[in-house]
C-alpha cells in the first residue's frame, strides 16, 4: 500500500441554472405538444426516474429553440471552460496545491468536442507549467470517471514523484434532440444533467515528500469490455448533434456480469464483497442501482450516497461517480484500513472498477 498512488482531494462545480423535474417535464410537454406517445412517455418516465431536479448549462427556456450541432458545441465550449476551471480550482485548494504542482492532466468528456481540447485552454487560464503532460479522452461516457482514476493512477505507479489532475466536464443537457421522441431521448432528457468534477491524485513518493501520505490509496483498477455490445449505449452523430443511444438492456447486462467481475477483481487481493465498507457507484439510474444492489447482495443502504446524488443532481455522466467520491471524502466516514470499491459502466459496453483503501 505504501507504493500506491492516493486520491488527495475532489473538487466539484455545478452550473447556476436549476430546474425541478416538474419544470423539466413542463418544458418537454411544450416541446413535444401534439405528440401523444411522447407526452405519455414523459409522464411515465417522470414517475419512475427518481430525479427531483438538475443543474443545467443554460436557462431552461433556452432549450426550446432548435439549434445546430455547431451552435450547441460552441455553448459547450463556453460553459465547459468555466465549469472546468471552477472544479480544478476547488480540487487544488482542497489538496493544498497550486497549478504549478501538477505534472499531468487527464480530461474526460463525452458531451462536446474542441481542438485544442479543454485541458489545453485551462493551461493558460489556470497557469499550469509549460511542461505539463495532457491526455484528453473522448467517448468513454459514464464509465470515464472511474476509468480516469484508473488511468491516472496507472501513470502515477510509473512516476511516483508526480501529481496528476483528472477533470471531468459533462453538459448532457446540450445534447437534447428536439425531433427525437424515442424512449432513449425522453429518458435522457429527464435523467442526465450538467456538472464538473476534478480529482487530485499523488504518486506515493510525491505524497511522502509533501508530508501528506493520507487520502484514499488506489490499490488496483480493472477494465472489463463486453464483446458485441456496442449497440447498448453511446451516440449517433447527426446534423443536430449527439443523438443518444440507450438500450433498456443495460440493467440485464449489469446483472449478468457485475457479480462475477467484482468477485474476481477482489479475489486478486484476497478480498470478498463482505470486506468492502464503501461502495462508490455511478448514478446510472434507478434500475441500474437496483441491479447492482441485488446482484452483489449489498445491504439496502450500501448505495445510499449514489441514490442521494441521483435524486438531487441527476446523472452527470462521467462526473457522477466523482461527486459520490467527494461525498465519501467530505463525510470522513472512512476509517484507516477501510476498503472501498468505485464502479461505473459505459459505452463499449464496458465496466471499470477501482479498489481503494484508507
Amino acid at each position: 500500500m505504501s507504493f500506491a498512488p492516493t486520491i488527495a482531494a475532489v473538487g466539484t462545480a455545478l452550473p447556476p441554472h436549476y430546474a425541478t423535474q416538474e419544470e423539466t417535464c413542463a418544458g418537454l410537454r411544450r416541446l413535444w405538444a401534439g405528440k401523444g406517445d411522447a407526452l405519455t412517455l414523459v409522464e411515465r418516465v417522470r414517475r419512475s426516474i427518481e430525479v427531483r431536479g438538475r443543474h443545467l448549462a443554460l436557462p431552461i427556456d433556452a432549450y426550446y429553440a432548435a439549434s445546430t450541432f455547431a451552435e450547441q458545441n460552441r455553448r459547450w465550449n463556453t460553459c465547459a471552460l468555466e465549469l472546468g476551471e471552477r472544479a480544478c480550482r476547488a480540487a487544488l485548494e482542497r489538496a493544498g496545491l497550486g497549478p504549478e504542482d501538477i505534472d499531468h492532466i487527464v480530461f474526460v468528456s463525452v458531451t462536446g468536442i474542441s481542438a485544442p481540447s479543454l485541458d489545453a485552454r485551462l493551461v493558460n487560464r489556470l497557469g499550469f507549467r509549460r511542461d505539463i503532460k495532457r491526455t484528453p479522452i473522448f467517448g468513454l461516457g459514464c464509465v470515464a470517471g472511474v476509468a480516469g482514476v484508473g488511468r491516472v493512477t496507472d501513470t502515477l505507479r510509473a512516476f511516483p514523484g508526480h501529481t496528476s489532475l483528472l477533470l471531468s466536464v459533462e453538459l448532457c443537457s446540450l445534447t437534447l434532440q428536439h425531433d427525437d421522441t424515442s424512449a432513449a431521448n425522453v429518458i435522457a432528457a429527464q435523467l442526465f444533467a450538467d456538472g464538473a468534477a476534478a480529482v487530485v491524485a499523488r504518486g506515493a513518493q510525491a505524497a511522502r515528500e509533501a508530508g501528506r501520505p493520507g487520502g484514499a490509496a488506489v490499490l488496483d483498477a480493472q477494465a472489463v469490455f463486453y464483446p458485441e455490445t456496442e449497440h447498448i449505449m453511446g451516440w449517433d452523430v447527426v446534423d443536430t448533434g449527439f443523438r443518444v443511444v440507450l438500450s433498456a438492456g443495460v440493467p440485464a447486462l449489469v446483472r449478468e456480469h457485475v457479480r462475477r467481475d467484482v468477485d474476481a477483481f477482489l479475489a486478486r487481493h484476497r478480498l470478498s464483497r463482505g470486506d468492502i465498507r464503501h461502495w462508490i457507484v455511478h448514478t446510472g439510474g434507478p434500475k441500474v442501482l437496483e441491479a447492482i444492489t441485488e446482484t452483489l447482495e449489498l445491504p439496502d443502504d450500501a448505495l445510499a450516497r449514489s441514490w442521494r446524488s441521483l435524486r438531487e443532481l441527476g446523472n452527470l455522466s462521467s462526473a457522477s461517480v466523482l461527486f459520490v467520491l467527494r461525498d465519501v471524502l467530505d463525510e470522513a466516514s472512512a476509517g484507516p484500513g477501510d476498503y472501498g470499491v468505485m464502479m461505473a459502466f459505459g459505452p463499449g459496453f464496458c465496466s471499470e472498477i477501482a479498489l481503494l483503501r484508507w
